[in-house]
């Protein structure tokens, strides 16, 4: 007996889109990918290790329990530009092997990138500034 593996089309700006909003969490890894996918777990086990920081050294700075989750967020922002400016060709191949359709982006995907960078570059610069903030100046400046 044959047994037919049938998936479903990946959409490109959908899972742009996903890492973008929900990167921290693994989201688009979890709809590329499925639930065998290891950074998926990657990027979950920042929540636990968030809780365990702040259990382990309650007194400690804000910015340092939160530390896995942002630099989850960071790597999310990061795939989301990856995923987004693969070529069409190079999506098919790698998430569409077995589909009939073909990867035709437009506009929105473009939106997607461009708050993507935005926000993801925001985000980095504030990280390393704070870091620095706290390594230097022991948080004197906020």
């Amino acid at each position: 007996m044959t047994v037919l593996h049938h998936t479903s089309h990946k959409n490109k700006t959908f899972a742009t889109l996903l890492a973008f909003l929900a990167g921290g969490l693994g989201l688009q890894r979890l709809y590329l990918r499925g639930l065998r996918d290891p950074w998926l777990w990657l990027h979950l086990a920042c929540l636990p290790a968030s809780a365990a920081i702040s259990a382990a050294w309650p007194d400690a700075d804000g910015f340092y329990k939160l530390l896995p989750i942002m630099a989850s967020g960071l790597a999310g922002f990061l795939e989301a530009l990856v995923l987004g400016l693969m070529s069409d060709e190079k999506w098919d191949a790698r998430f569409n092997p077995g589909s009939s359709k073909q990867s035709d982006t437009h506009w929105p995907l473009a939106v997607v990138l461009v708050a993507s960078m935005m926000v993801g570059a925001g985000s980095l610069i504030a990280t390393i500034s704070r870091l620095f903030d706290l390594l230097y100046t022991g948080g004197s400046y906020g």
